[in-house]
């Protein structure tokens, strides 16, 4: 019966969403829509998703060769499965009626409902607000499948499944509407995040901490990657893919997303080669994984600030957060600490340093300017951030476990994921 549930509860979701549907509607707002900015959010929106599937050549190439279906696997399923939940729910938590600044009314925007054609003001004025919608929804797929490098090699997918639904509703959704709505906490406390520093990769980065940690190590653990050229591959698509992420997030065809673009490239080249540079420093090789990993570290750091800082501010952002990461993947890997593929210290760490220094640099807001009201607020929301995440995730893990047991078998483990949990295995 159990096996059986999974597609019970999708025709469930299926019956729910056709009988709550509605036709797609337009207000007194549609003759506000401007061609530019939507066609710009249109491509912005594809250049995101395309994120996805960066990420999972990215992850894939890092892991060993018996579970790159299964890593890979992983990335994707999450296009489907947060697809479905951002439709049903997920949007009107994030972007619903504010309740208490911490999230939103689920009967708000419930399976799109009063979505419609027309934009809304309170969000992005110029797009329909169906776009906008659509925008936020690559954000939310994104980030559960950054948490998998955390504990790949050693769980079951239908576990990560149900884990995702939940990590979607009960910590991304909350999250992004106390940074993103306009009476959400975090937002009129003043908290900038341009793009996701906050919501999207400190939360995927202390959730892929406490996963790891949950989890355990795996059994025989090896860092040699599989396939550098899928990293490769994996980090172009990502950084292709980021400057929809970072300049689409300015909501429209106008300065700030020049200025956002110029700045995610910038602060990338930048901790690419910061990286590169510091291992031979340290006399270690100048690898081309380490290129990944400080190009995406830059990208990463530069998210929450991209429109909020200069151009040589962006540099110096890339600067330390390669810096920053590059020393902490070092100290992380001689802790007990099995995160197989360094996502905290990566993006949690990249996220950490962004916001910080977001709060510092932001122009007319940040420390630098003489106000630290800003600063002291960043500092506070990322408190708060990584005590809702960490520990809420660890909850999310143990109720998972206990509906579906997260760890494969031993045997299973040995034997690789893509054959054990999917019936499959590379040529």
């Amino acid at each position: 019966m159990a096996k059986k549930m999974n597609f019970i509860v999708l025709i469930i979701l299926v019956i729910i969403s056709l009988v709550f549907s509605s036709p797609y509607q337009v207000n007194e707002f549609h003759d506000a829509i401007d061609k530019g900015d939507t066609a710009w959010m249109i491509v912005s929106s594809a250049l995101v998703l395309i994120m996805t599937f960066g990420l999972a050549f990215f992850y894939g190439g890092m892991i060993s060769r018996k579970n790159i279906i299964s890593t890979m696997l992983q990335s994707f399923v999450a296009l489907g499965v947060i697809s479905i939940v951002w439709v049903l729910v997920g949007f009107s938590l994030s972007f619903g009626d504010s309740i208490y600044g911490i999230i939103g009314n689920p009967f708000t925007y419930f399976n799109f409902r009063n979505v419609s054609l027309s934009p809304n003001p309170q969000f992005a004025a110029t797009i329909p607000f169906l776009l906008f919608a659509l925008f936020q929804l690559k954000f939310a797929i994104i980030t559960p499948a950054l948490i998998t490098g955390s504990f790949a090699e050693r769980i079951r997918f239908r576990s990560y499944i149900l884990f995702m639904v939940l990590f979607s509703l009960f910590i991304y959704s909350p999250l992004a509407h106390m940074t993103w709505h306009p009476d959400g906490l975090f937002h009129k406390w003043g908290v900038l995040d341009f793009a996701g520093g906050t919501v999207v990769h400190m939360s995927a980065g202390f959730a892929a901490l406490a996963g790891a940690m949950y989890l355990g190590k795996r059994k025989n653990i090896s860092d040699d990657p599989s396939n550098i050229p899928f990293v490769i591959l994996g980090t172009g698509l990502l950084w292709f893919g980021w400057f929809g992420f970072n300049s689409g997030s300015a909501f429209g065809a106008n300065e700030d997303a020049v200025i956002a673009l110029t700045n995610t490239n910038l602060a990338s080249a930048t901790s690419m080669l910061t990286w590169i540079f510091f291992d031979r420093f340290l006399n270690r090789k100048m690898s081309a994984m380490g290129a990944c990993i400080g190009a995406v570290v830059g990208l990463v750091a530069i998210t929450p600030a991209a429109g909020f800082v200069t151009l040589g501010q962006s540099i110096f952002i890339g600067f330390v957060a390669a810096l920053v990461s590059n020393l902490v993947i070092r100290f992380h890997k001689k802790t007990t600490i099995d995160d197989t593929l360094d996502v905290f210290p990566s993006h949690g760490v990249g996220g950490i340093v962004g916001m910080i220094l977001t709060g510092i640099l932001a122009k007319d807001k940040g420390l630098i300017y003489g106000d630290p009201t800003t600063f002291l607020y960043h500092l506070l929301a990322l408190v708060i951030v990584a005590i809702f995440t960490f520990f809420g995730s660890l909850l999310l893990y143990k109720i998972t476990d206990l509906i579906l047991p997260l760890r494969v078998k031993e045997g299973h483990e040995e034997l690789g994921l893509d054959h054990s949990q999917h019936g499959e295995r590379l040529n």
